[in-house]
């Protein structure tokens, strides 16, 4: 009978644990905008950034701010256009993205238009054809060629553009 309840006390502890940490392991939206994941809706995305940028924490963050698409659905969203926004006087701190705007921006000017927001940290708002706001993707610290080459596989660009 001891045995018994020491069994049943166990489990019911076990699975307090379990419900505690599938709880703790998914994040609200405010949460998620917090840490930037502010419309990132796709777990297949959460591959692209962890493949960019190689930081498991963002990648474990990513992951319980994201949902989990069909089989079927197509892995690759595409943008028609995006919006790097950052605040100019912040701009020194990000070298990376400074490179970007300097010497790489040019090659996008055709989807990728730059807004300087006072306190905004560097973001790309990535937009439908409509030009309305689809997603949010913080890149403070991501190198300039994986700023370029996000922007190459994400955003639509007409064949013209080189």
């Amino acid at each position: 009978m001891a045995k018994t309840w020491l069994l049943v006390a166990l489990v019911n502890t076990l699975l307090v644990f379990v419900s505690n940490g599938i709880r703790a392991e998914l994040l609200g939206e405010a949460n998620c905008e917090d840490l930037g994941f502010t419309g990132l809706a796709l777990c297949s995305d959460c591959d692209s950034l962890a493949e960019y940028v190689k930081d498991q924490e963002l990648e474990t963050d990513c992951r319980k701010c994201c949902t989990p698409e069909a089989e079927d659905a197509i892995s690759k969203v595409m943008y028609a256009g995006a919006l790097l926004e950052i605040c100019m006087r912040k701009l020194g701190f990000y070298p990376d993205v400074q490179t970007f705007i300097d010497n790489r921006m040019k090659q996008f000017r055709e989807v990728v238009d730059i807004q300087y927001r006072y306190g905004s940290p560097p973001k790309l708002i990535l937009k439908d054809e409509k030009g309305n706001h689809k997603e949010t993707i913080r890149i403070d610290n991501w190198k300039t060629d994986q700023i370029e080459q996000f922007l190459v596989e994400k955003v639509k660009r007409s064949s013209t553009t080189s």
